[in-house]
């Protein structure tokens, strides 16, 4: 079954209920428009498996600018990663849906004045980001898919 672009035999939904209802809602009406969390829109992201070399989903908050896309790897301020990190890491071209617009980039993890500038458009994006990062001792992960 083809979904806007995506064929979903060759990616995975998330294992995680309302990931992959969201996921889901997004692939149904072609569109990431009115899919949002708290009010705030997001992005799908879809990679590709560090080990199993499958295509797998990430919704996550959008954090935009002049075309590129940050993605930021919270996991709600857990101490871990979360996978898809290791995943980005291992396999770093990325698709992009924003709305219904698709495109292929290539993330990489950012870090120093670059990290502060995309940790600042993230947390104005979606502000619990900042809560999460107090959670945990990590550096909360920034890509940017360019």
């Amino acid at each position: 079954m083809v979904f806007n672009g995506f064929v979903s035999e060759e990616a995975e939904l998330s294992p995680t209920d309302w990931v992959r209802d969201q996921t889901k809602r997004i692939l149904e009406q072609g569109t990431t428009d009115g899919v949002e969390v708290l009010d705030r829109p997001i992005v799908l992201f879809t990679t590709t498996g560090a080990q199993s070399g499958k295509k797998r989903y990430v919704p996550l908050m959008r954090v935009e600018e002049n075309g590129h896309y940050a993605m930021v790897a919270s996991k709600g301020g857990d101490p871990k990663h979360p996978s898809w990190y290791f995943n980005v890491l291992a396999n770093d071209e990325v698709t992009v849906q924003d709305g219904e617009k698709v495109f292929t980039g290539h993330a990489r993890e950012v870090s120093g004045d670059e990290r502060e500038h995309w940790w600042k458009l993230a947390v104005e994006a979606y502000p619990p980001y900042a809560e999460y990062q107090t959670k945990t001792t990590r550096q909360i992960p920034v890509f940017v898919v360019e």
